[in-house]
């Protein structure tokens, strides 16, 4: 039996150490993946792949010069480069490095490449230089949801949105300085010597001279864009000096979002209000989207051969060409009022014309159409011309008439022609848009413009991670925008079409 002093000592000695499993990480192991089980059955990455697999890129396989029975080291499947950048997207990656890397260890992206690794160069080139083959892509793919019963095109939302490009504020130049840097770039490309020597290793002389090579394109491309500017801009008769960006010459500074301005794009989207599917999309360089609503139902008719039965859109794009255009075509134009400015009577009052013999006290007889003025002369039509939905009719009274006046300085004082007016009337048109918007059914479908119109908007910039373009230049910043939209839409296949039947299968 233990005395005690054995019991005193058992009871404050130490508990043993608990036993864990290590962490070895320096070791290298060998086993055995099954590349197929890598995502499960009901993984969006297999929508993609079945997606793409059923639609016809015969154009995306036309550039391939590796064939068989010939030299040549084979190259990647346009299928499966194709169903890379559209996971990408979708999860919001628009890097090429960035999906050269996920290729290493994403499950998702080695389910794609079996494991191995596409080169950045490959990805990177194959986004940009495919660009009609994508557009056929994307008429594809609206040619699956028309059959799926998600594109009727019985109602199209219209809206623009501006994007960011991929320079700052600070590369805006005028054309002088834009002309240093231009000289400056060409004296250091002289100064590099040849790119073979023994200075330099042969990769980076050759990395800095292709640099070189493209900061001085740009900067040509930007006094190229200056003169377009320029002539613009002596129309208007402008006298503040142009600038152009030294890193992308075709943005355009743009009011955004919160009332920020920033070198953008305005990309076009025109969404069908059925499942709001994006069924046209294009890159304006204009910061307005007036004019922007005849080319958007163009591209709509192009790609899936019928023009929409009705377009909404919001207040920047009904002008009276927009709406003389739709009137012609037949299709129905939803959009608010723009209200008419009230007429100023400043330059009258300037000219020292009497309240008395302002516009309004002039009286009209439709019969003769004339007007008479308030000392009973008569003012007769003299032309007429049309002007943003309205027709300017002026009528002018005889000089003869004015002179003999005794009211004419309060009238007409130092005048050279006789007494002139203007009569607005608007077109058939302007008065049949404004008379349907005044109704009820009119104004309830404009309601439903920002639900539809503003979706696609919300899901490119959000979850596709578009807030700016990662490529420079009006082609590629459309292809750009095309890979986005082509994405959204398929995003919205998944979501509408392919998980339920996957769920009811299941």
């Amino acid at each position: 039996m233990p005395d005690a002093r054995s019991r005193d000592s058992s009871s404050t000695s130490e508990p043993p150490a608990v036993r864990c499993k290590p962490v070895e990480r320096n070791q290298l192991l060998l086993r055995a993946v099954d590349v197929e089980k890598l995502v499960d059955q009901q993984h969006e990455v297999r929508a993609i792949w079945e997606l793409v697999g059923q639609l016809d890129l015969r154009a995306f396989y036309a550039a391939i010069g590796a064939l068989e029975g010939e030299p040549g080291r084979p190259v990647w499947d346009p299928k499966v480069l194709i169903s890379l950048w559209l996971y990408a997207y979708k999860d919001g990656v628009s890097s090429a490095r960035e999906i050269a890397r996920r290729c290493e260890y994403h499950p998702a992206y080695q389910w794609l490449t079996g494991m191995e690794v596409v080169n950045y160069h490959t990805l990177a080139d194959f986004r940009i230089e495919h660009q009609a083959a994508l557009d056929r892509l994307f008429i594809e793919v609206l040619g699956v949801l028309t059959h799926q019963g998600l594109i009727t095109l019985e109602r199209v939302m219209h809206d623009g949105t501006k994007i960011k490009a991929a320079a700052s504020d600070r590369s805006f130049h005028r054309q002088v300085t834009l002309e240093d840097h231009l000289k400056e770039a060409e004296e250091q490309l002289k100064a590099m010597g040849d790119p073979h020597s023994e200075k330099l290793s042969q990769r980076t002389a050759q990395a800095q001279e292709r640099a070189l090579r493209e900061k001085q394109k740009r900067l040509k491309e930007a006094l190229k864009e200056l003169e377009q500017l320029r002539s613009k801009e002596k129309t208007k008769e402008k006298k503040k000096q142009p600038r152009a960006s030294s890193a992308d010459p075709q943005a355009r500074v743009m009011l955004g979002a919160k009332g920020a301005y920033a070198p953008s794009y305005n990309v076009q989207i025109s969404t069908d209000a059925e499942a709001k599917i994006i069924v046209g999309v294009d890159v304006s360089q204009s910061s307005s989207d007036a004019g922007e609503l005849e080319p958007a139902v163009q591209r709509i008719e192009a790609k899936l051969g019928q023009k929409p039965e009705q377009m909404v859109v919001d207040g920047a794009y009904p002008t009276q060409q927009a709406i003389e255009a739709m009137a012609d075509k037949g299709i129905d134009l939803i959009g608010p009022l723009v209200e008419r400015k009230k007429p100023a009577w400043d330059v009258l009052k300037r000219n020292g014309v009497s309240r008395e013999f302002y516009p309004h006290a002039f009286s009209y007889d439709p019969d003769t159409d004339s007007f008479t003025c308030p000392a009973g002369q008569r003012l007769s039509f003299e032309t007429e011309e049309r002007q943003g939905g309205w027709v300017k009719r002026r009528y002018r009274a005889r000089l003869a008439d004015c002179r003999s006046c005794p009211f004419q300085s309060q009238c007409c004082p130092g005048t050279k022609k006789g007494r002139s007016l203007l009569r607005m009337e608007k077109t058939a048109q302007l008065a049949a848009f404004e008379a349907k918007m005044q109704s009820e059914q009119a104004q309830q479908i404009y309601k439903q413009r920002a639900g539809v119109a503003e979706f696609p908007n919300a899901w490119i910039k959000e979850k596709i991670g578009l807030r700016q373009f990662r490529l420079r230049g009006l082609l590629k910043v459309s292809v750009e925008a095309l890979w986005a939209c082509l994405t959204y839409n398929i995003c919205q296949w998944i979501r509408l079409c392919w998980r339920p039947q996957r769920l009811a299968h299941a």
